[in-house]
């Protein structure tokens, strides 16, 4: 497969995810089968009143670190950090409360903000920063930028080592697939081999679908290992309600990288709002990287 679906791929993903899981965002799962069924469709709505297509924080945060990335590739924190005051400033309809402290406190040092917020909110274990680190692996050619990425953007919000640690562990898996060909399963073995996640390869989740990282993790992992198209992660991810659009939407990022654009069905990837934007910044993406290889091809 080729680089550039499998990066497409990754972004719609994370978008679908996203817009899916937003009609089941606090739900549970009694009151999501009585509501829909089984949700299978885009249809908007939820806590958020979305527009059918429409995506929340999970997606447009990744936006904010890809594009920061593209702009300032060799060190992006602020690029990163002023995406995420713009997007801010534009009034979102969901922002996390650790963000929104971050956010709403900055005044010039990202990591000094995030240890604030964890000073005043007495937690910052959420998973804010796992939901939007992907472009970091699909930006660099390198795992030990990318690494360094993951960790950087992760600290700007999020001043806990298992936001760190989740946010490396994620992109290690995207990027054994980008670009060591990885199959999805091998790249999870390869990642949690020697941590607390290495027990998903044979276990349930045994938690709740809730925002702390390591329970969204631990569900993440759940998804891709025990599904077996696109389509099932995400439906899955939105009809066990909870935390829905975040799993859904770092969930759908993985399973977009394996199974490639075309492996996302249309009537997903067609009903999001934000096509045109995805579609620009996956090129981006795509052009950033044959720059920087060998002989810029």
């Amino acid at each position: 497969m080729e680089l550039a679906e499998r990066i497409r791929g990754g972004l719609y993903g994370v978008a679908v995810g996203d817009a899916l899981g937003g009609t089941t965002e606090f739900m549970s799962p009694l009151e999501i089968r009585a509501r829909h069924g089984y949700l299978t469709e885009i249809v908007g709505g939820g806590v958020w009143r979305l527009e059918p297509g429409e995506v929340t924080d999970d997606t447009m945060m990744t936006l904010c670190v890809a594009d920061g990335i593209l702009a300032s590739p060799a060190d992006p924190m602020q690029a990163i950090g002023d995406r995420f005051l713009q997007w801010y400033a534009s009034n979102p309809k969901d922002i996390g409360n650790i963000i929104r402290h971050v956010l709403g406190t900055y005044e010039g040092d990202w990591f000094e903000a995030a240890r604030a917020a964890d000073r005043d909110l007495g937690q910052s274990a959420g998973n804010g920063s796992l939901m939007r680190c992907l472009p970091a692996a699909l930006c660099y050619p390198a795992w030990t930028d990318a690494s360094r990425a993951s960790r950087m953007q992760s600290k700007m919000t999020h001043d806990d080592g298992l936001c760190d640690e989740a946010c490396d562990i994620y992109n290690r898996i995207a990027f054994a697939m980008l670009d060591g060909g990885a199959a999805l399963r091998e790249a999870i073995g390869a990642a949690v081999a020697g941590t607390g996640y290495e027990e998903m390869l044979s276990s349930d989740p045994n938690c709740e679908p809730s925002g702390y990282v390591v329970h969204t993790l631990r569900w993440v992992l759940h998804l891709l290992l025990t599904s077996d198209s696109f389509e099932e992660v995400v439906q899955r991810a939105a009809n066990q309600g909870g935390d829905s659009d975040t799993i859904g939407a770092i969930a759908g990022g993985l399973a977009g990288v394996h199974w490639g654009y075309a492996g996302i069905p249309e009537r997903y990837a067609g009903r999001i709002l934000i096509g045109e934007r995805l579609d620009e910044t996956c090129e981006r993406i795509v052009a950033l990287r044959r720059s920087a290889a060998p002989g810029g091809q």
